[in-house]
């Protein structure tokens, strides 16, 4: 466990600054990608139809670059084949302050957004074979559970059986 913990994850990151967009909308693409592999989360943004996912591809296409700039430079081992998008953040940047006139001389203010965008990208370890071991094991004590719920569950939806409900009825007509 302590190999594990000795091992620090390397994080490349690249930022595209003051991009004339909402952080709300830039979310929408990032969330897309989080978490995907480097290749796919491309494919992604690529067939994306918003107006900010070319900007978010270049963003994402340079921390792949530096990664792999400094992988060569610091001599690292990181294979860009197993990159994936550890983190995309939109943050919000400074607002521009604008003026719509209105009718009888007013003027309305409303406010332009700006983010900044943040990609970073990290290396995927491949499991060990003791850690694929384990991850297995829990996955065979869950075959039984929902089973189990399913029995208790057709005990539970008993119904009152239609002879007693006419029963019931006839007994009122009497009356």
């Amino acid at each position: 466990m302590s190999k594990i913990a000795a091992e620090k994850v390397r994080e490349f990151r690249a930022e595209a600054k003051f991009q004339r967009t909402s952080p709300q909308k830039a979310k929408l693409v990032l969330d897309t990608i989080k978490g995907m592999r480097v290749e796919q989360a491309l494919t992604t943004i690529h067939f994306s139809t918003k107006r900010i996912a070319p900007v978010i591809e270049k963003v994402l296409r340079s921390a792949i670059q530096n990664a792999n700039y400094l992988s060569q430079e610091q001599g690292l081992d990181v294979d860009v084949d197993n990159l994936y998008v550890r983190t995309a953040v939109a943050n919000e940047g400074p607002r521009m302050k604008r003026i719509r006139p209105a009718p009888m001389g007013r003027a309305f203010r409303y406010q332009r957004r700006i983010a900044h965008i943040i990609v970073s990208v990290a290396e995927k370890k491949p499991l060990t074979t003791t850690a694929a071991a384990t991850a297995g094991a829990p996955a065979t004590k869950t075959k039984g559970r929902p089973a189990a719920k399913k029995a208790s569950a057709k005990k539970t939806a008993a119904k009152k059986s239609p002879a007693k409900k006419a029963a019931k009825k006839t007994a009122a007509k009497a009356k």
